[in-house]
C-alpha cells in the first residue's frame, strides 16, 4: 500500500470497527481487521475516529462575479478544513448564472486550479432556458435547481408552476435531478412583510405554510411527469407528512435539511441578530425536533450546509434589520461539529450523522465512488476528534467574510485532517472537477 491508516475507531458502511485502512493510487485498496503493510503508516490518536470524507451537495460558491462574497479558493479550503472532500456548487449567485453552457464553462475555467477538493456543479433551470437543459446535461451538471420564487438575484428567475411541469417532462425525458427551492410566493405575499429588527416578524414573513403549499406544488408536477425532484433545505416539518406520503404513492421524491435547522433555534435568536437570517427561517425548537425524527425515520434524507455567503455589509449588521439584511448562513466548515453537537445531546450515533452527510448526498448525485469507505472508492477521508471542542472564532474561519451564526459557539468535534485521493489537503490546491456519470 502506499498508505495505511491504523484507526482505534472506522466509520463503514456497515457500521463503526476497528481496523487498517489501506490506500494504492489514491483509491481504497483494501480495508482489514489485521495490519497491512504500507510504505506510509497513519496512527490515528486514541481519542479520533477515521471517517469518509462528507459530500456537501449545496454550496453556493458566487465565483465568477461575486466573489468578494466567496471564491473557489476560500470555499473550498474552509470545506475540507470542515471535513467536506467533494462539493457541488449552485448554479446562482454567481454572475453569469451556470445555465448554459458558456456559463458552465467558465465555471469551469474559474474552478480548475484554485480547488482544495473536489467539485461538481448544478444547473440552473430559469424561465426561457428549457432549451439549453439537455445541453447542460450532456455536459455533466449533476442536475438542475430551481425557484418557485423570487431567487434573491435578479438574474435567476424563478419558474411558475407550469414552467415547472414543462421542466420536469423535459427532464424525465432524459433522466436528469431538478432540486427545488420550495416557498410558494403568493402564501409569502399574504404574509406580514419582513422589516425591522424583530426575529418574531422575520419568522412571520417565511411561514411554514409557504413550504407547505409549495412542496404540495412540487409533489402534483413530479407525479404528472413521473419525473426525480429533490427539496432543498427544508425547514417546516409540517411538510413531512406530505413528502411521506408522495413517496409511499410511488412519486419520486427525496429531502434535505441543513446544520442550522437541526441546531439553531428561533427562541434563542436575538433582535437585531441578522447573521441568522435565512430563507426558508430558522424555526421554533419543537419544529427542531420533528426534523430530527424525520432525519431517523428517513423521511429527510441528508444534511447538507446550504452555504450562502455574503459581505459584511450585506448583513446589515449595523442596523439589524431582517428585511434588508442577506438571507444566507455562512456554515461550509461547521456543518458536521455543529450537527454532532446536537448529535451528542440527542444521543444519535456518529454513523448516523456520518451517513447524512456523507453517503446519502454522494447517492443523491450519483457519486459512485464517493462517501463510503470501501473497496474501490476514492481515499477521501478525515479524521475527526468526536470527543475534543472548539469555540468558533469567526475570523479564523477559511470563509471569506468572518462571519457565521456559530461565532463564540462552543461546539463538539474538531476536524484534525482531511484527506483527498490519499494525500493531506494543504495550502496546494488538488482538487479535481466532476462530471456527473464519470465520478
Amino acid at each position: 500500500m502506499d498508505l495505511v491508516f491504523h484507526a482505534p475507531r472506522v466509520v463503514l458502511p456497515g457500521g463503526e470497527t476497528s481496523g487498517y485502512v489501506g490506500v494504492r493510487d489514491g483509491a481504497i485498496a483494501e480495508v482489514s481487521s489485521a495490519p497491512l503493510p504500507g510504505a506510509r503508516v497513519v496512527e490515528l490518536a486514541a481519542d479520533e475516529v477515521l471517517l469518509p470524507g462528507l459530500v456537501d451537495t449545496h454550496v453556493h460558491v458566487n465565483d465568477p462575479g461575486r466573489t468578494e462574497w466567496e471564491g473557489f479558493a476560500t470555499a473550498t479550503r474552509a470545506a475540507a478544513a470542515g471535513g467536506v472532500t467533494t462539493l457541488i456548487d449552485m448554479p446562482l449567485n454567481s454572475v453569469p448564472p451556470t445555465t448554459d453552457l458558456a456559463a458552465l464553462a467558465l465555471k469551469r475555467a474559474t474552478a480548475r486550479d484554485q480547488i482544495h477538493v473536489d467539485v461538481g456543479f448544478w444547473g440552473g433551470a430559469v424561465p426561457g432556458n428549457l432549451g439549453d437543459l439537455v445541453a447542460l446535461h450532456e455536459a455533466g451538471v449533476f442536475g438542475f435547481k430551481c425557484f418557485l420564487l423570487h431567487s434573491g438575484v435578479d438574474e435567476f428567475g424563478h419558474l411558475s408552476p407550469a414552467e415547472l411541469a414543462d421542466a420536469l417532462r423535459l427532464l424525465h425525458g432524459v433522466g436528469a435531478l431538478m432540486i427545488v427551492h420550495a416557498e410558494d410566493p403568493s402564501v409569502i405575499s399574504q404574509a406580514p412583510p419582513a422589516s425591522g429588527r424583530r426575529y418574531a416578524d422575520f419568522l412571520a414573513s417565511r411561514p411554514r405554510s409557504a413550504e407547505n403549499a409549495a412542496i404540495e406544488t412540487v409533489i402534483t408536477a413530479a407525479r404528472d411527469a413521473d419525473a426525480r425532484v429533490h427539496v432543498l433545505h427544508l425547514s417546516s416539518a409540517d411538510a413531512l407528512p406530505l413528502v411521506a406520503a408522495a413517496r409511499r404513492s410511488g412519486v419520486r421524491i427525496t429531502a434535505e435539511t441543513c446544520p442550522h435547522y437541526l441546531t439553531l433555534r428561533a427562541e434563542d435568536i436575538p433582535d437585531g441578530a441578522t447573521l441568522f437570517k435565512c430563507c426558508p427561517p430558522i424555526r421554533e425548537s419543537a419544529n427542531q425536533d420533528r426534523l430530527w425524527e424525520a432525519l431517523a425515520e428517513g423521511t429527510i434524507d441528508c444534511v447538507v450546509s446550504d452555504h450562502s455567503p455574503s459581505t459584511r455589509s450585506l448583513k446589515r449588521l449595523d442596523t439589524g434589520d431582517f428585511g434588508e439584511a442577506w438571507g444566507g448562513i455562512a456554515g461550509l466548515q461547521l456543518g458536521l461539529p455543529a450537527v454532532w453537537t446536537e448529535a451528542v445531546r440527542r444521543g444519535v450515533p456518529l454513523a448516523d450523522v456520518v451517513r447524512w452527510m456523507s453517503a446519502a448526498p454522494a447517492d443523491l448525485v450519483g457519486l459512485r465512488r464517493k462517501g463510503r469507505i470501501q473497496v474501490g472508492n476514492d481515499a477521501d477521508l478525515c479524521v475527526f476528534a468526536p470527543e475534543a471542542t472548539v469555540t468558533v472564532d469567526a475570523a479564523r474561519l477559511h470563509h471569506r467574510n468572518p462571519i457565521s451564526a456559530y461565532d463564540g459557539r462552543t461546539l463538539t468535534g474538531v476536524v484534525r485532517s482531511t484527506w483527498l485521493r490519499g494525500s493531506e489537503v494543504s495550502d496546494r490546491p488538488r482538487g479535481r472537477l466532476l462530471v456527473r456519470g464519470l465520478a
